[in-house]
């Protein structure tokens, strides 16, 4: 529901600067109409497209967490996730660079979760659909996708140098308790990061996170003391390429 989004949307632009990525995943069984409803609303700088259909499984969380539910629909939400797969087809994402990109301005946070996503997106480049550059968020650690594994993160970082060369700007996170090692290896590496608490709920070992800012804090500690720097958001803007925060809808 656009209205529920525009409830924090608006607060936080008028509080800051920041970039704001929008999501286009949705739940499963949800049509892709309802899945971009928001963007073509709120218009933003960034939103997520999702670079192929996965089995995005949670269903082991149930045996973990069996008994201890807070509400009546935890279970058979994750109990579905064993059966239905997250849909994005070719024509989905066909549809979002043809026409949501041009109609909205918004640019893509394209989210690869395995190697195969990577020759998706390379095709599109390679037709011109996909403009540079390109911003990759790299997957690591869902069930359905690549394992978190520093091997892994130096097989996708090779592939992605071999299908699209300089044309990218490459990010990485990683899932659940795989968050901050995973990421540190690939800042290591030149990647960007990301966190927060949809990827995971922990600031540490044991320790949940009060909020994403805990996460951020901390991913900002860990970068410092590797001498990288942090972008701000008008380094951002001029990296992605983004049109503005004056050109958004919210």
């Amino acid at each position: 529901d656009p209205a529920v989004f525009m409830e924090y949307l608006k607060p936080i632009k008028a509080q800051t600067d920041a970039v704001i990525s929008i999501t286009t995943g949705g739940g499963t069984g949800m049509t892709v109409r309802d899945r971009l409803a928001v963007i073509d609303v709120a218009r933003p700088e960034l939103c997520t497209l999702n670079l192929g259909s996965m089995n995005y499984g949670s269903f082991p969380m149930i045996e973990k967490h069996r008994g201890n539910w807070r509400f009546d629909w935890e279970e058979p939400y994750l109990e579905s996730t064993r059966a239905e797969p997250f849909v994005s087809t070719y024509a989905d994402i066909e549809h979002m660079l043809r026409t949501v990109g041009p109609s909205t301005g918004a640019r893509f946070e394209f989210e690869a979760y395995d190697v195969g996503h990577l020759y998706t997106l390379a095709y599109y480049l390679d037709l011109g659909l996909v403009q540079p550059p390109i911003f990759l968020q790299t997957v690591i650690g869902v069930m359905g996708g690549i394992g978190a594994e520093v091997d892994h993160l130096v097989h996708m970082k090779r592939t992605a140098d071999r299908l699209l060369g300089d044309a990218y700007e490459w990010s990485v996170l990683g899932a659940g308790r795989h968050q901050f090692n995973m990421i540190t290896a690939s800042a290591v590496m030149g990647s960007h990061v990301r966190v927060g608490l949809e990827d995971g709920l922990y600031v540490g070992k044991g320790q949940l996170a009060e909020s994403n800012a805990d996460q951020v804090r901390k991913i900002r500690r860990i970068l410092a003391e590797l001498s990288l720097e942090v972008a701000t958001p008008a380094q951002t803007r001029k990296i992605l390429r983004l049109k503005g925060l004056d050109k958004v809808a919210f």
